[in-house]
């Protein structure tokens, strides 16, 4: 079994800021330069919004925040739109100079709690701005996926842009009526997808009814799947694939679960991997969905991947 050692809660929001009111979830690395990671999240106002803010640590000292955004990343669109009640970081990907930056859009639902699809924002210039691919999502709801959509994870291999990302099967009035996996896409340029109702993971365990935010890490001999699940309350899992699309869970090797008190003591969830110095890292987010903020996690032995 992989076993991760808590590093500490890294950061959660002081109220201080409107836009930033409360909630720092779905934590993101980015690497700087040495150990400086820029660490994007998502954060919540007054009218339970999401925005997408930062703040920069080093590895070194990761309690101690050099720097925190002054404004938002990425803020709610405009009214009407698909993500104008809020927008919640799925991935950051780089290929050659461009980022995107792939989001679930947020928009509320009378009939259900919200009813919500996937947006990209891209920035290509040096040191720019994060702009709107579009106004609207560039997976959007269909036949395939006709419910609600959720953070996307996305990689670019062999000219290939891959999507793991979260759809609802069956929905209802209550959370607890869905039944939400994970499954997969592809493109040829990252923003026109092809989904083909390929569900890569689907709920196993008793209570399970939610399966979401993947983060996806292709080590030499295999793909690994980092991600969460919800029954009375969210828990890390992961899984392996040989290809990428088919997948086998292994329950018990998430070596990660909640602590016995604290900030992270009653959930754990939106795990993001990532890998610097010879070492493997783990960000996630605690109790109330990010609202106690989020903590960092190192692997105890990084022989244990195999």
């Amino acid at each position: 079994m992989k076993r991760w050692r808590k590093l500490g809660r890294i950061f959660v929001p002081d109220g201080s800021k409107p836009w930033m009111s409360a909630y720092a979830a779905n934590p993101v690395a980015e690497h700087l330069s040495g150990d400086r990671f820029r660490i994007y999240f998502s954060s919540r106002d007054a009218r339970n919004r999401s925005s997408i803010a930062f703040v920069e640590i080093a590895l070194s000292d990761p309690a101690t925040i050099l720097r925190e955004a002054e404004t938002p990343v990425l803020e709610p669109g405009e009214p009407s739109t698909f993500d104008d009640a809020g927008v919640s970081i799925g991935c950051l990907l780089r290929v050659g100079s461009v980022r995107y930056l792939y989001y679930m859009g947020w928009h509320l639902d009378t009939t259900v709690p919200w009813r919500n699809t996937i947006g990209l924002a891209i920035e290509d210039e040096p040191n720019g701005t994060f702009r709107r691919s579009s106004t609207l999502p560039v997976v959007p709801l269909s036949r395939t996926d006709p419910h609600t959509l959720s953070y996307p994870w996305v990689r670019h291999e062999s000219g290939t842009f891959r999507m793991w990302y979260g759809s609802s099967t069956e929905w209802g009035p209550r959370k607890t009526h869905m039944r939400h996996v994970i499954k997969y896409a592809e493109s040829a340029d990252g923003i026109a997808w092809e989904t083909r109702d390929l569900v890569a993971i689907d709920a196993e365990e008793p209570g399970e009814y939610a399966i979401c935010r993947p983060c996806v890490l292709a080590d030499a001999d295999r793909y690994r799947m980092w991600y969460c699940s919800r029954g009375p309350a969210y828990r890390i899992r992961y899984a392996e694939s040989v290809d990428g699309i088919v997948w086998i869970r292994r329950i018990d090797w998430a070596g990660l679960t909640v602590s016995a008190e604290g900030w992270d003591s009653e959930m754990i969830e939106y795990p993001y991997v990532f890998d610097h110095g010879g070492r493997r890292y783990l960000l996630y987010a605690g109790n109330g969905y990010g609202r106690t903020g989020f903590g960092l996690a190192i692997l105890e032995d990084t022989h244990a991947l195999t």
